[in-house]
């Protein structure tokens, strides 16, 4: 287990104890002692080594990873740029599609219309003819039940003038005793 002074609890040793450890002293191995970065006297080669680290990554970023992303960057926008001019077609055909169809439906529309006013007009005067034919049926039946009527009005009034003078007979009969047929004839003729 690895122990370091600061946490771990020193004991002193016992006589006979013998003591193994792990444990670097705090003095050896540096000779300007500290952390070696933080050492002063090592600035100079780190920063020598900074810079041809940094060139070097700089050249390998800007000769190979750069033109890489710029591929991508290219193709991306490409691929986007077609995808658009194709949406802006696709929308062009859409809204002609669209106008079409509305063109469509309007003839659709107007010509439903001209079928309905047509049907409209067929049945109306279809109807008319009917109702003509029934008027002149009935005008027909009316003209012989007229005729009917007179006749059995004249059948009627003839039965009523002789009617008329049987009954005037009788009752002058009645009244008078006697009554002279001729003369209650041309009466009653006279009365209607």
């Amino acid at each position: 287990m690895f122990v370091t002074p600061a946490y771990g609890q020193e004991a002193a040793p016992a006589a006979g104890d013998v003591h193994a450890g792990t444990e670097v002293p705090h003095d050896a191995g540096h000779e300007g002692g500290g952390f070696p970065p933080f050492n002063p006297a090592t600035f100079p080669s780190q920063i020598l080594w900074l810079a041809i680290t940094f060139g070097l990554f700089y050249l390998f970023l800007k000769q190979v990873i750069m033109p890489r992303l710029q591929g991508i960057l290219d193709t991306r926008s490409g691929r986007i740029a077609a995808d658009l001019d194709q949406a802006a077609k696709l929308k062009e055909e859409a809204d002609a599609a669209a106008a079409a169809y509305e063109q469509a439906l309007a003839e659709a529309r107007t010509n439903a219309h001209a079928i309905g006013q047509q049907a409209r007009d067929e049945a109306k005067a279809e109807a008319d003819e009917a109702r003509k034919k029934v008027e002149a049926g009935l005008e027909k039946k009316l003209a012989e039940a007229e005729k009917r009527i007179a006749t059995i009005k004249a059948g009627a009034m003839k039965d009523v003038g002789s009617i008329a003078e049987t009954t005037a007979q009788a009752i002058l009969e009645r009244l008078v005793g006697k009554a002279d047929k001729a003369q209650v004839s041309a009466a009653v003729k006279a009365a209607r």
